[in-house]
C-alpha cells in the first residue's frame, strides 16, 4: 500500500505491507486524512510520543470505511464509515483500535470527518474531564484560531458555557472566530488584551481557561483567570518555557492542569475517546459543531499540503484525499 514516510530531507511516498487485522481492531480503507502541526516535526524523523523515526509512516488523523473486522469485535461491521486518530494515518489502509474510533454521521463527508477526531477528544478531555465545566460559566480559549481552538469554543458553548471568549493574533481570523462559538474576540498582541478580557468578565476573570499558547503569555493568562478558576494547558505555541509568577498563581488560587495523549496508556486513551463519542457525536450529527476545511489536496500532493501548513496562513484544516 502507498504510505507517506518520513525521510532525511522530508516526506517521501513509499510502499508498505497492508496491515493485518489483530484482535480488537478493524481494517480501514482510508478515504481522507488531515494534517496536524505535530506531523511537521515528524517529516524528517522526529518522534511524537512513542512513535516516529526515519522511514516511519506519518500522520495521525483519518477517515474511511471498514473492510475487515477482527473476530472479537462486536460493535463494528464491514461497511461502517469511521474516523479516528492513530499513528501512520497517511496511508491507503490503517488498523483502527475498536475502542479508539468514532462513527461518521451521515451528514459528513470523509474529508469533513478526517478533520475531527483529534479536536473532539482533545477538547472534551480538556473542557469536561479536566476543566470540569459547569453551566453558565465563562470560558476563555487562548489561541483560539487553531483547529482545536475552534472546536474548544464550540464544545464549550454546546455544553452550556454562558460566555466564550477567544483570542487570536490575526485580525482576519478574529472575525471568523465568531462563526465558531466566540461571543467576544480579543487580539492577544494588544498591550491591554488582559484588561479587555477582565472588562468582558466584569473584572472577575474566566472560570475556565483553555490555553494553547503558554510561554511568555502565561502570567497574563493567569491574571484573567477567576480566583479559584482553572487553567488547562493543551498547547505551547508561544513557548515551552517561561517565567512564572508563582505569587499570582498562589494568591489567585488557580488550579493549573496539563494534558497530553503522549503519556497515556491505551486504556486511558480509550476512556477519553468513549467519553467524547458519547457527548459530541450527536452534536456533529445535528450540525452544531464543525471545523472549516481550508484546502483539500490529492494524496500525492502531500508536500504542497505540508508547505501550506508550514506557511501558517491557513484557517481550519488541511486535508489529503485518497
Amino acid at each position: 500500500m502507498k504510505s507517506i514516510l518520513s525521510g532525511e530531507h522530508g516526506a517521501i511516498l513509499g510502499e508498505l505491507e497492508m496491515p493485518k487485522v489483530m484482535p480488537n481492531h478493524v481494517l480501514v480503507k482510508i478515504k481522507a486524512c488531515a494534517l496536524n502541526r505535530a506531523d511537521l516535526n515528524m517529516l524528517t524523523g522526529a518522534t511524537h510520543g512513542f512513535v516516529g523515526g526515519l522511514g516511519f509512516p506519518v500522520g495521525m488523523e483519518w477517515a474511511g470505511e471498514i473492510i475487515e473486522v477482527a473476530d472479537d469485535v462486536q460493535h463494528w461491521q464491514v461497511g461502517n464509515r469511521v474516523m479516528g486518530a492513530s499513528p501512520g494515518a497517511f496511508s491507503e489502509y490503517t488498523l483502527g483500535n475498536a475502542n479508539w474510533i468514532y462513527p461518521i454521521p451521515d451528514n459528513l463527508s470523509f474529508e469533513e470527518a478526517a478533520t475531527l477526531p483529534v479536536a473532539l477528544q482533545t477538547t472534551h478531555d480538556a473542557i469536561v474531564t479536566n476543566g470540569q465545566l459547569q453551566a453558565e460559566q465563562t470560558v476563555l480559549v487562548v489561541g483560539a484560531s487553531s483547529a482545536v481552538g475552534l472546536m474548544a469554543m464550540q464544545v464549550a458553548k454546546y455544553l452550556g458555557a454562558k460566555q466564550v471568549i477567544g483570542t487570536s493574533t490575526s485580525a482576519e481570523k478574529m472575525v471568523k472566530l465568531q462563526e465558531y462559538g466566540a461571543d467576544h474576540v480579543v487580539n492577544s498582541t494588544d498591550a491591554d488584551w488582559a484588561k479587555q478580557v477582565l472588562k468582558l468578565t466584569k473584572r472577575k476573570g474566566a472560570d475556565l481557561v483553555i490555553d494553547f499558547l503558554a510561554g511568555s503569555l502565561f502570567n497574563q493568562t493567569m491574571s484573567v483567570t477567576k480566583i479559584a478558576g482553572t487553567v488547562v494547558n493543551v498547547g505551547r505555541m508561544a513557548g515551552e518555557t517561561g517565567e512564572i509568577d508563582f505569587d499570582q498563581h498562589s494568591m489567585r488560587r488557580i488550579c493549573y492542569k496539563g494534558v497530553s495523549f503522549r503519556t497515556r496508556n491505551p486504556d486511558e486513551i480509550a476512556t477519553v475517546i468513549q467519553a467524547a463519542k458519547q457527548a459530541l457525536i450527536p452534536a456533529l450529527a445535528e450540525g452544531k459543531i464543525q471545523l472549516p476545511i481550508d484546502a483539500i489536496y490529492p494524496f500525492d500532493q502531500f508536500n504542497a499540503a505540508f508547505d501550506k501548513m508550514k506557511a501558517n496562513q491557513h484557517f481550519g484544516k488541511i486535508v489529503l484525499s485518497l
